[in-house]
């Protein structure tokens, strides 16, 4: 903002005031999030016309909407777009080709640029009141439903291509016989190990929360001890 707050503001006791209002703590998702810079810059503006803008206006719009649409960023891009990027160009970093890490660091900042920049115009354009009404709308909230599903169905997908588990386990049965455990688990349900290691670490997430590095110790851990044992 304070590219913008200068333009707007020749004095400089008018930008120290305007940067002020500014300072208020403010956390959203950056790039839906944007439309909350472009609503601000309007507002600032407006109040330079001599419009009824007050400081508590302006910093009550972003506290107001930083948490509804960080809710609609995070569904959008961490849930849908992330996971069909990841899932599109895994198959290549599997067959040992650079590209496959490359072009999602390339593609992730410019969808995200792209986003954030036609979310500040719009911001700017139509203004808090549409916003708040597009957010109180249902085509936002079927939005979100079709690209939460969408981001599991991605991730579903991953999960049983990539995660590969099976058990060598085998149970004597009369007359000699063997019964082996894993065409039992198939025929029961294809993937039935690696989609209870899935919940088991979903579970975990939703329980303990985001501890990424407990969870790959204990992954690598309970392998080893599995594999010692003959389990897996």
């Amino acid at each position: 903002m304070t590219p913008i707050i200068k333009k707007l503001y020749p004095q400089k006791e008018e930008q120290v005031e305007a940067l002020k209002r500014h300072l208020n703590f403010f956390n959203s998702e950056q790039t839906f999030g944007a439309v909350i810079q472009g609503i601000s810059i309007a507002m600032e503006e407006q109040k330079t016309r001599g419009e009824p803008i007050n400081d508590s206006s302006i910093t009550g719009i972003k506290t107001g909407l930083m948490g509804p649409l960080a809710g609609m960023g995070d569904s959008i891009i961490w849930a849908a777009v992330m996971p069909l990027l990841i899932a599109i160009f895994i198959p290549f970093a599997a067959n040992g080709s650079a590209m496959g890490g490359i072009i999602p660091l390339i593609l992730y900042p410019a969808i995200t640029l792209a986003i954030s920049y036609g979310m500040v115009h719009k911001g700017y354009t139509l203004g808090r009141d549409s916003i708040i009404g597009l957010l109180q709308g249902g085509r936002i909230k079927e939005l979100i439903y079709g690209a939460n599903v969408l981001g599991l169905i991605m991730m579903g997908a991953l999960s049983a291509s990539y995660v590969k588990i099976t058990t060598p386990l085998k149970i004597s049965a009369l007359k000699g016989s063997e019964v082996v455990v894993q065409q039992i688990l198939d025929s029961i349900a294809p993937g039935l190990l690696p989609l209870a290691a899935v919940f088991a670490i979903y579970f975990y997430l939703v329980k303990k929360g985001p501890r990424y590095t407990t969870i790959l110790l204990s992954i690598v851990a309970l392998s080893i001890v599995c594999s010692l044992l003959g389990v897996l």
